[in-house]
């Protein structure tokens, strides 16, 4: 019988077998882990997010005005901080002449934040008093809107001056029925004796107004140097 020799590998003994290396050193572990943003630059972008947030609420939602002069007297007083909602009437868009769609039109009784006509640097509040189609005249201190005395207990007349005979008028608009042009409004200070307003310089363009005003936040008596902590919060019909 053939025998058949098989060899067999013989054992390996006493061999250590090294282990797989790490994959990386502790130095190359700790360069493989996202970096964290500094200090600063964490400051930087919450700062830049927040002025970013703050550009786009003024532009489009709610911006602040101070009240400088007693035209509006005694509803808005001067050194009155106010917000004015714009998007209410659709805000403008940024350097053009288009305008975001707005909930709805202004209304009379309105007191609107706008352009001056005169000069659009310059921003004035005032009332509506006269809306598209409108028909307005004034007859001494009374203002008839389409034949019909217009109720205003907001309105203030200086005091002590001299009575205002009913078929007097002095002024460039409103003597005569005037009709309010389409797109436009006739605005007029509350306090009518001491206000640059329709009256005098015409009608507001619709797309001249920036928004209405709804609350006095802040109210600072420059006269006395206080606080009128009554008028904070007030909202503004």
């Amino acid at each position: 019988m053939d025998e058949r020799k098989i060899e067999i590998e013989p054992t390996k003994i006493g061999v250590t077998v090294p282990a797989p290396s790490a994959p990386e050193t502790a130095a190359e572990a700790t360069e493989a882990k996202p970096k964290r943003k500094s200090a600063l630059r964490e400051y930087v972008e919450a700062i830049g997010i927040a002025v970013l947030l703050a550009l786009v609420i003024r532009t489009f939602v709610v911006q602040a005005f101070t009240i400088p002069s007693g035209s509006m007297m005694d509803t808005l007083l001067v050194g009155d901080y106010i917000l004015v909602n714009k998007f209410l009437f659709g805000a403008e868009l940024p350097f053009t002449d288009w305008r975001m769609p707005g909930l709805r039109d202004p209304h009379r009784g309105d007191i609107i934040v706008f352009k001056y006509p005169q000069d659009e640097k310059r921003d004035f509040i005032k009332r509506i008093i006269g809306t598209p189609g409108d028909s307005i005249q004034i007859r001494g201190r009374q203002v008839y809107v389409n034949g019909t005395p217009l109720v205003e207990p907001y309105t203030k007349f200086a005091d002590g001056a001299r009575a205002v005979q009913d078929g007097y008028c002095g002024y460039s608009y409103g003597c005569q029925p005037t009709t309010v042009p389409p797109d436009s409004y006739f605005v007029m200070g509350d306090n009518r004796d001491n206000s640059q307003d329709s009256r005098y310089w015409g009608f507001v363009k619709r797309d001249k107004i920036k928004g209405k005003a709804f609350l006095t936040y802040w109210s600072w008596d420059g006269d006395h140097y206080w606080l009128r902590w009554w008028r904070l919060a007030h909202y503004i019909p």
